[in-house]
């Protein structure tokens, strides 16, 4: 069974909207030629970019001006890949030589951001010295910040004149009883405010602090963490209010409540949404705003593409021995950006726009199908190149796209934790499997380079087709792919109402 050929890529501004297509069902701003030179080399902010361009993280803030429910800043812990975690705390000055470091070691760096592990704007000296090294040093960088938005008004100016390009604004309600049980205080004028009265004050500051970004010329991304039962049915009002505010982007995250964490949440029992209620809600978001699928919820100290964390290899001792030549990196950062634009370009790619629905990508095009195509959800394991690259066993984060005869659209990311078979890992290999298998609940198949012999068996128990056939193809090629395959032999199998191929 075909497909319906799509023979029109969906970009924003570019012209009328495919009526085939799930874009015209959710309409996009136009976006001027200037932002998108801000975003085609920025992973978060491009979906496309996240495939070819790195960041770093310095974790160089470490007080905070507010307090958080989901939030629980452990140091020195190497195995956690959560928001608010670093193995070393920074000054301004190793954070600068780490950035210098980094750029000559990773060519495909485009990015340096500020994200803690607590606040930046609550640390304005060491956050500014630390800019302000980047800037002088590796002016090819793009400068990024994320901050809760407390002190924003107060800085905003200040990070323009910086050239700080990019700005994440994490704001989770609007409504002060909301808002209070997420954030029990915030630190404000010199004193400690608690319940409605402290979420307040975050409110405004974060709704003006964001007024003046937008006015400045700044791209705003707003995170939002979705809490079940506490902002869920919230996140849509908060949503109309940063759209016509101007932000660029809203990233509606699910909550990390693991009570091994130490957070109040993850102590207290509440639930992180699942994958379908996080879809749900993004969906219902998306319209005059971009949409962020895939975000992975980095390390305040991340390093390298997204999904992929490098940070052990940067440590302060091996950095301290490290001499760069400036120029040297700066010039190969540029002919690494030239080849990947170039790569792009090749292969039809809108340089770093969203696409919400991509063509497939077959030298034939597809045959109409004789009849309705359910959507399918297929997993993907890839370390970076907007390809199928990765072995099961290595994969932190999965890309799950979403199939149809409309075509490929990234939807999400489901994270896991790496699993390394063999007799060493003993019961903790079965478990880590177990979790592994269960985060990709709903989909059909799942696209790796490799699979290992135990994991191959544990998917297909479980209904989920392993394939290791579209290795080094384009991710949406392969799932393409993948997907005319399964409605082929769909019938043999038997198509589960949500989506998944049932086992035979």
């Amino acid at each position: 069974m075909g497909l319906t050929p799509i023979n029109e890529t969906i970009l924003a501004g570019s012209g009328p909207t495919c009526a085939r297509t799930a874009c015209a069902r959710t309409p996009r701003r136009a976006v001027a030629p200037g932002i998108q030179e801000k975003i085609k080399h920025h992973p978060c902010f491009s979906e496309q970019a996240h495939h070819h361009y790195a960041r770093l993280h310095l974790a160089v803030a470490p007080a905070c001006n507010i307090r958080c429910h989901y939030c629980n800043r452990k140091y020195d812990c190497a195995n956690e890949t959560r928001p608010g975690v670093v193995s070393e705390r920074l000054t301004p000055e190793q954070a600068i030589k780490k950035a210098l470091v980094v750029g000559a070691a990773i060519p495909q760096l485009s990015v340096v951001g500020i994200a803690g592990p607590g606040e930046p704007l609550a640390n304005p000296k060491r956050t500014f010295a630390t800019l302000r090294g980047i800037a002088q040093h590796a002016p090819d960088l793009r400068l990024c910040l994320s901050t809760n938005g407390l002190r924003l008004p107060e800085y905003a100016e200040h990070l323009a004149k910086l050239h700080v390009e990019h700005v994440t604004i994490t704001m989770n309600a609007l409504d002060p009883g909301i808002g209070s049980r997420i954030h029990p205080w915030v630190f404000w004028d010199g004193q400690r405010l608690t319940g409605e009265r402290g979420a307040q004050v975050l409110i405004e500051q974060q709704q003006e602090g964001l007024r003046q970004l937008v006015r400045l010329g700044v791209l705003v991304k707003i995170n939002s963490v979705m809490i079940p039962g506490i902002n869920d049915e919230h996140l849509q009002d908060v949503n109309r209010l940063v759209t016509r505010e101007g932000a660029f982007m809203h990233n509606i995250l699910p909550l990390i409540a693991e009570p091994e964490h130490g957070t109040f949440f993850g102590l207290s029992g509440q639930r992180p949404p699942t994958p379908a209620e996080l879809k749900t809600v993004q969906d219902a978001c998306s319209g005059d705003i971009a949409i962020m699928r895939h975000c992975r919820q980095c390390r305040a100290d991340a390093v390298g593409l997204l999904g992929q964390d490098r940070g052990a290899e940067f440590d302060m001792a091996t950095i301290d021995t490290v001499e760069v030549d400036y120029q040297a990196a700066r010039r190969r950062r540029a002919e690494v950006r030239e080849a990947i634009e170039r790569k792009q370009g090749a292969a039809g790619h809108n340089g770093g726009m969203e696409v919400q629905l991509s063509p497939w990508r077959s030298k034939q095009p597809p045959q109409t199908p004789t009849v309705a195509a359910p959507p399918l959800l297929i997993a993907v394991a890839t370390r970076g190149g907007g390809l199928i690259n990765e072995h099961f066993g290595e994969v932190s984060a999965f890309l799950i796209y979403e199939a149809s005869s409309q075509g490929v659209r990234l939807i999400g990311v489901r994270k896991t934790e790496r699993y390394r078979a063999g007799p060493a890992d003993g019961t903790r290999g079965e478990k880590v499997l177990s979790r592994a298998v269960r985060a990709l609940e709903g989909c059909a198949a799942v696209l790796c380079a490799k699979f290992g012999r135990e994991p191959w068996r544990a998917l297909e128990a479980a209904g989920i087709v392993p394939n290791a056939e579209q290795v080094d193809l384009p991710i949406e090629h392969g799932v393409a792919a993948v997907y005319q395959e399964l409605l082929r032999t769909g019938g043999d199998q038997g198509l589960h109402p949500m989506g998944v191929v049932a086992s035979a």
